[in-house]
């Protein structure tokens, strides 16, 4: 056996488990995307659901940081106020499947609006900034879909689930497809070794 064959042996290795991770994650994500697109509304409930478990591990992980580690009082209360809210909307979420449906559309949306506002500012404040002009097409496309979330938050969930069904489904094509590509380059690689 060569050095250089003993060097390339783990390459080949990764290669081979590799695409056989694309490909599996890939099909999960057709699955997932089916059965959101077959199952919409208890697709929303599940994620009602998980944005409420989210919410509730996030406010304790909060509260457990403003007792703990945080250097600075002003950080202390900050993470302190910000845990409390966390598990008071997680809390919220488990009273009714529709609330956790409209707090799921209303953080979206504000995320999305506060974001939006960010890049657009950004954007327009430095002219040096490369692709300016797509950074403020993002900041107030961002914005308007940050808006409408908040004004419509359960149409416009149930909107993004199909959205988020279909683009599941295509990525998990385009996954299992480059797969097959690095199944192929790996047994090249393989070949090139021997």
């Amino acid at each position: 056996m060569t050095t250089n064959t003993v060097l390339e042996s783990p390459f080949t290795a990764l290669a081979k488990k590799t695409w056989q991770t694309i490909l599996v994650t890939g099909l999960l994500a057709v699955v997932l995307g089916i059965i959101v697109l077959v199952w919409p509304g208890p697709s929303l409930l599940v994620a009602g659901v998980l944005f409420g478990i989210y919410m509730v591990a996030s406010g304790i992980f909060q509260l457990v940081a403003a007792f703990t580690h945080l250097p600075s009082t002003s950080l202390r209360v900050l993470s302190f106020i910000s845990g409390v809210l966390s598990l008071i909307i997680g809390v919220f979420c488990f009273r009714d499947d529709l609330t956790s449906i409209v707090l799921l559309g209303l953080w979206i949306g504000i995320g999305w609006l506060f974001r939006g506002i960010t890049v657009l500012f950004a954007a327009i404040s430095e002219p040096s900034i490369p692709g300016r002009g797509w950074q403020i097409f993002y900041g107030v496309l961002s914005a308007i879909a940050g808006v409408i979330l908040i004004v419509w938050p359960i149409g416009s969930i149930a909107t993004l689930v199909l959205v988020v069904g279909i683009f599941l489904i295509v990525i998990g094509i385009m996954e299992v497809v480059t797969a097959f590509g690095m199944r192929k380059d790996a047994h090249l690689l393989d070949q090139a070794t021997r």
